[in-house]
């Protein structure tokens, strides 16, 4: 560090340095996050089966009420540098590893909550479409490909 007020080379520094450690608490988040998924969405398709993707669906809830919980409780319980800590890890990591469904679901709630409920309902209607549709897209296109 230098005694230069304001040296854009040890703000580079601090930002790289700030970057490291979100990348790694994202890391560890989706970790945890993807081993959840591999393991709660295999145990309920055992229980259930997979005439239905439950497990799938199970995740997805899971994941939408652990962003939901998470989001609600870092307002009350951390500010500042632990926040974004804490948000990178649980949210962004965790949930992240565990569904994107949830920060779909968070997001959603968010106009809502903002009373943008045409934004909110356009929301679900172009994520659930596009989303869907290229799943249909990818796979036919994947059907036309030769090995």
């Amino acid at each position: 560090m230098c005694c230069v007020p304001h040296c854009a080379y040890c703000e580079v520094e601090r930002l790289d340095k700030t970057m490291r450690l979100a990348i790694l608490l994202v890391f560890l988040g989706g970790a945890v996050g993807s081993m959840w998924r591999y393991w709660w969405s295999g145990l309920v398709a055992q229980r259930f089966g997979e005439t239905f993707p439950f497990g799938t669906l199970v995740v997805n809830v899971v994941g939408s009420l652990l962003i939901g919980a998470f989001s609600g409780l870092l307002l009350h319980v951390a500010s500042g540098r632990l926040s974004t800590a804490l948000q990178q890890l649980l949210m962004v990591g965790v949930c992240g590893g565990l569904t994107t469904f949830s920060s779909f679901g968070l997001q959603t709630y968010n106009l809502f909550v903002e009373g943008r409920w045409l934004s909110a309902l356009a929301n679900i209607a172009l994520s659930t479409g596009l989303c869907l549709g290229c799943v249909t897209v990818g796979w036919q296109v994947s059907q036309g490909l030769r090995f």
